[in-house]
């Protein structure tokens, strides 16, 4: 099966991986892994222990790379756990998902379950080093019902309707606001002197 959650925080694999009562695979930014200080150490160390995978996000490779071992994990049989929005959130809001999720689903017949999480931003933001204690929510909600594009993985428009019943369910599951950009786009853009 396929989570597909929001992305608020850098910590929001753990809190799923934590609560799923099955173990939960994810790819993460080859960036992730380093180990250059203690504390990224200690987080490559963690997301190396609940079975994370590293993926080389430059150009060309990663998208390849990253479907390759998506596949892998869902062909054996585990959870693969993916953020559709392909970056966190910059603001909170729910971002437009990436069709690779769909691509997914609809090649392997996964059954896509959404998860909502709530309040993982706020355990270590951005400039603080140690994290601080909040409360967590992860909330799982019914199989989305991909069956009307079956068989249609390799068409764009299929694949972005899909993805986007996806996005919906998340968002009804967490409350968020759809914003229909990409959140990578938004990031993107030099921040408005004002």
């Amino acid at each position: 099966m396929i989570l597909a959650a929001n992305h608020l925080a850098l910590i929001d694999p753990l809190f799923i991986g934590v609560v799923c009562p099955r173990p939960v695979r994810f790819i993460a930014k080859q960036e992730l892994f380093e180990e250059a200080t203690l504390p990224k150490r200690a987080f490559a160390r963690a997301l190396r222990a609940i079975g994370q995978l590293s993926v080389d996000r430059h150009p060309g490779q990663s998208a390849q790379e990253a479907m390759d071992n998506s596949l892998e994990v869902l062909r054996s049989g585990e959870v693969f756990g993916i953020f559709p929005e392909g970056t966190r959130s910059p603001d909170g809001r729910l971002y437009r998902g990436q069709t690779g999720l769909a691509w997914l689903a609809l090649t392997t017949g996964a059954p896509v379950v959404p998860v909502a999480l709530a309040g993982t931003e706020r355990i270590l933001p951005g400039g603080r080093r140690i994290p601080s204690l909040n409360r967590v929510g992860v909330r799982f909600g019914e199989a989305v019902d991909l069956s009307v594009w079956k068989g249609q993985a390799h068409r764009a428009r299929s694949r972005r309707s899909a993805t986007d019943a996806i996005m919906a369910a998340i968002a009804k599951l967490s409350g968020q606001e759809q914003v229909p950009r990409f959140a990578a786009s938004v990031k993107a853009q030099p921040p408005r002197s004002g």
